[in-house]
């Protein structure tokens, strides 16, 4: 009897892994497109655990890719608060609004359309072909990266994703790609879990800057508060205390997520009342 390959018994080490533990998230039960896109830019950057509640609430807000890009923006960073990274936010509301004007409401279906799209990237790309559209793309993201360097890289850093990719490219179950990249996803959540994280052993590991103190946490805080209510400026200025509170803002301003209007300030399409 021929013996299997590592990279079968690799497959069917993830396989297993899989139909002992696969995970139910909404976005599997319902991989429809608008879904898998709105899930795939809300876990970049951000664990499961705190997109789960998030994105039930965002759904049940827009429930459609219309309803999204015909939604003021700041009703978008509002219903995103609390995930953090809103860029990304600005981002989804710009792709939504670019789907229903360049595409009849349709998400497309070829990666050369999709990366044409705001905030959507290459693996994104992949990720939704892969999920909504069951189309076996390869693509690299965390948990993927983490898989194949414990199973193939595990004695080397400096792991470069062109390594991984090809890899991927090869492992890939080509008639069931959608439950297979699941597979991957439960599987390298497990290996952090039990193992710890082996990030950085790729090439492409860069250490997150620290939160606490940063300008992203003055951002946060300054665009926290506007989702309550209109702020004039000198009061923005007392109760965000930091010598560049003054430039993040205008850095927020120039980037479109908030505006001036009559002396307050307000995120882009909010109410006009103080």
């Amino acid at each position: 009897m021929r013996a299997e390959t590592p990279l079968e018994e690799f497959r069917e080490e993830v396989w297993d892994y899989y139909h002992d533990h696969a995970r139910s998230m909404p976005w599997r039960d319902d991989p429809s497109p608008y879904h898998v896109l709105v899930s795939e830019l809300m876990l970049q950057q951000t664990q499961v655990g705190r997109v789960l509640p998030k994105y039930g609430e965002f759904m049940a807000r827009f429930p459609s890719i219309r309803a999204l890009s015909e939604a003021p923006l700041a009703d978008v960073l509002s219903a995103w608060s609390g995930l953090g990274y809103n860029r990304r936010a600005k981002f989804l509301h710009a792709a939504a609004q670019k789907v229903m004007q360049d595409f009849n409401g349709e998400l497309p279906g070829t990666l050369e359309e999709l990366v044409s799209l705001p905030g959507v990237g290459k693996n994104t790309a992949g990720a939704i072909l892969c999920y909504a559209f069951n189309q076996p793309v390869p693509f690299i993201e965390t948990n993927v990266r983490s898989v194949f360097i414990h199973h193939f890289f595990n004695d080397r850093s400096g792991v470069d994703d062109k390594e991984i990719l090809s890899l991927v490219e090869q492992a890939c179950d080509p008639e069931h790609p959608r439950e297979w990249y699941w597979a991957l996803m439960d599987y390298g959540t497990y290996l952090k879990q039990t193992l710890g994280n082996n990030i950085s052993q790729s090439k492409h590991y860069v250490r997150q800057s620290t939160f606490e103190g940063s300008r992203r946490q003055i951002r946060g805080r300054v665009l926290k508060k506007l989702t309550q209510e209109s702020v004039a400026l000198h009061e923005m200025l007392e109760q965000v205390q930091d010598e560049r509170t003054e430039s993040v803002l205008a850095d927020l301003l120039r980037e479109g997520f908030i505006e001036e209007y009559d002396g307050r300030l307000r995120l882009t399409g909010g109410s006009k009342l103080p």
